[in-house]
């Protein structure tokens, strides 16, 4: 593969999996100038994309021998495994580029696969919708081979922010579980919340747009929780635990005299209440780690 490739922007590249974020894809591609083959188990998907100007392939195998960058974009890892076995030699000697979410020992698996046939792989992760694929709103974490990515990060970047976290194949799905599972936490946290205010009369719309203005200081807080649990000091950065303590039970008895769900917040008082006798009283929110550590080594 030569240096050059990676800014060529006529580099062919066959997409795998024509579903919403599969077909962007390959839209994206085709409207920056790349020569593009797809292919999808319902042929009838590629159709859209033949009108734009892309090939379609009968079977996987055609479409890999049509470009030395392969992408595939399916609904799971079972799918990406029978693609992969309908693929078998034809990827030797290729860029497999796998954006299909799953775990990272899977993502370490299919890099496994595509080591015994000679291929290089990155495995990636896409953070956000199809619609903003193209434009700087959509993060795609890699990681796998380095040398792939240097080849054809131009390309990728057509596609989204690209970042690369390392050789370790399953490190880009560490990073995609971990932001998506942040999220999720926060929600659902915010949900309960809402149903603990809609309960008081209080309206929910409002308290959000007062939440949403709130947590624009959280950015600092993150960052500074996220080097404390590195570097294992835990400064107070929400106070000493041994005041943040005391609002515990206030918080947890409001929840219980409106049966709403305690589960949370028991647990940050009963991890609060352990760092405190253990003597890290002073400490920050952050230390609570530790503890969680120790309930789940």
């Amino acid at each position: 593969m030569t240096t050059e490739m990676k800014s060529d922007p006529l580099v062919p590249v066959t997409v795998l999996g024509l579903g919403d974020m599969g077909s962007a894809i390959a839209r994206v591609l085709l409207a920056t100038g790349h020569p593009v083959t797809v292919w999808n188990r319902t042929a009838d998907r590629a159709e859209p994309l033949v009108e734009l100007g892309a090939s379609a392939a009968p079977t996987p195998a055609q479409a890999v021998a049509a470009s030395d960058l392969v992408i595939v974009c399916v609904l799971d890892y079972e799918a990406v495994d029978a693609v992969l076995g309908a693929v078998g030699g034809a990827i030797e000697g290729r860029t497999l580029v796998n954006v299909t979410s799953g775990s990272p020992a899977r993502a370490r698996s299919v890099h496994r696969w595509a080591t015994d046939h000679d291929a290089r792989y990155l495995d990636g992760g896409v953070m956000g919708d199809p619609p903003d694929l193209g434009s700087g709103h959509v993060v795609f974490t890699y990681s796998g081979s380095r040398a792939a990515f240097d080849t054809y990060e131009a390309v990728l970047r057509e596609l989204g922010t690209p970042t690369y976290y390392g050789e370790d194949a399953g490190l880009a799905s560490v990073e995609f579980l971990a932001q998506v599972a942040v999220g999720y936490e926060l929600l659902i946290g915010f949900l309960h919340t809402l149903h603990l205010v809609r309960k008081e009369g209080v309206d929910p719309a409002g308290f959000a747009e007062r939440v949403a203005e709130s947590v624009t200081g959280y950015p600092a807080l993150l960052t500074m929780i996220g080097r404390a649990v590195r570097d294992g000091e835990y400064p107070p950065d929400l106070g000493p635990l041994s005041v943040q303590v005391a609002l515990m039970d206030d918080l947890v008895q409001h929840r219980e005299s409106r049966g709403v769900d305690t589960v949370r917040m028991r647990e940050v008082r009963e991890l609060m209440r352990q760092r405190v006798a253990d003597g890290h009283g002073s400490g920050g929110f952050s230390g609570l780690i530790e503890g969680i550590a120790d309930r789940h080594p």
